[in-house]
């Protein structure tokens, strides 16, 4: 068995030099500066399916621990007495639509469309940074109706599942909002 610098120097037709031809140990766009995993996968591609996936264990386990804890509160106030439904529906649909603009500047940037890449990286942002504003205004409405984070279990898994969320979502915006400076300086190609 051949490390990857042992492989480099093979002829490319046994899968050697950088990248090693179509079965070569770097094909393909993962290719960067001659880093890669045994997994054909960048470095960074890595990362970030890293990150993805602590999300979900995050995220699951503050929903479960919600579930768990429903109903269960001795005081109030409870979901019911407090809980609008329409609000956080539309506020719901904002954040579900910068999903939609999100996809929409990834295909924007891997088409070298550079003003459609700033009208839909801005478009994301200000969307996450209008439910990140619903959600303050949520939190401020709950706290003078008697809802805090010490209330009750209702309070404490609530403030802490959608603090959490939109810490999540306010660390999205600023990422954004890098994006978004990026492309306005030329840095964002499309083979990035």
């Amino acid at each position: 068995m051949t490390t990857g610098t042992e492989e480099a120097t093979l002829p490319a037709e046994q899968g050697g030099g950088v990248g090693g031809g179509a079965g070569g140990w770097l094909a393909g766009p993962h290719q960067v500066l001659g880093h890669g995993t045994n997994t054909g996968l960048s470095n960074e591609k890595l990362a970030m399916w890293a990150v993805l996936g602590s999300e979900c264990l995050l995220f699951g386990a503050l929903i479960s621990t919600y579930f768990l804890y429903r109903g269960r509160s001795l005081s109030g106030p409870t979901p019911k007495e407090i809980y609008d439904i329409p609000y956080t529906s539309v506020s719901s649909f904002v954040l579900l639509m910068s999903s939609l603009t999100m996809v929409l500047a990834l295909a924007a940037v891997q088409h070298n469309n550079r003003k459609g890449s700033l009208i839909w990286l801005a478009a994301t942002a200000l969307l996450g940074m209008h439910f990140v504003a619903n959600q303050v205004y949520e939190f401020t409405v709950f706290l003078h109706e008697g809802l805090k984070l010490q209330t009750n279990l209702f309070g404490s898994t609530f403030f802490v599942l959608t603090g959490f969320h939109g810490t999540h979502v306010t660390v999205g915006v600023i990422w954004l909002w890098s994006l978004f400076m990026m492309a306005l300086r030329g840095k964002l190609p499309a083979e990035r």
